[in-house]
């Protein structure tokens, strides 16, 4: 498995009106809206963790799942993939995303540096669940966060199925994510 140690920076030159989405869970694996590139992208200064209630697809209102967010956390980087939409195309995927995200995620503007060298991040947008949400679970114990996904399923399927693709995913893709890595140890 390929780990990336440090952030590579690229952009595909030119004045463009595209909008770049930094995609760090299911949207790696199901983006559902079409794209004109996917390049592996991190972020600085967040990590990816299984802290966000899912009450509306990896689990419901009664029985929350477990969905990864990202967490503020100094000098860390967390790598997923980024995807290039055409202005075209622009509103109508953030609508479609607004309304994937609504179960307390955020629309945040973010830099993310893009798998290729000599260049300087892009701005892009991504989704974060923040701790103040009314779905926010928190940190909790890796075998605690695995007994809850094992056992939660909502209206896009099982909750270990997220957790479970999320890391082949990555693991796919060349990519080192400790926290995910340990919980599909466990699950």
């Amino acid at each position: 498995m390929r780990v990336y140690r440090a952030c590579a920076v690229g952009y595909v030159g030119g004045v463009d009106a595209s909008l770049w989405i930094f995609a760090y869970g299911s949207l790696i694996w199901r983006p559902d809206f079409e794209f004109g590139e996917r390049r592996p992208a991190c972020v600085e200064g967040w990590s990816r963790r299984f802290w966000q209630g899912s009450v509306d697809h990896r689990g419901v209102p009664t029985a929350p799942g477990r969905v990864v967010t990202l967490a503020a956390e100094p000098g860390v980087r967390c790598w997923g993939v980024a995807y290039r939409v055409a202005e075209a195309s622009r509103q109508l995927v953030l609508d479609n995303l607004d309304h994937r995200e609504r179960g307390g995620f955020d629309r945040v503007d973010v830099e993310v540096w893009l798998d290729a060298p000599d260049a300087d991040p892009v701005p892009a947008i991504t989704y974060v669940a923040p701790p103040t949400n009314p779905n926010y679970l928190g940190p909790a114990p890796i075998a605690a966060i695995a007994e809850q996904v094992r056992r939660s399923h909502g209206p896009s399927g099982s909750n270990l199925e997220y957790a479970l693709r999320l890391a082949e995913s990555l693991e796919a893709l060349g990519l080192d994510d400790e926290h995910v890595f340990e919980l599909a140890a466990k699950l």
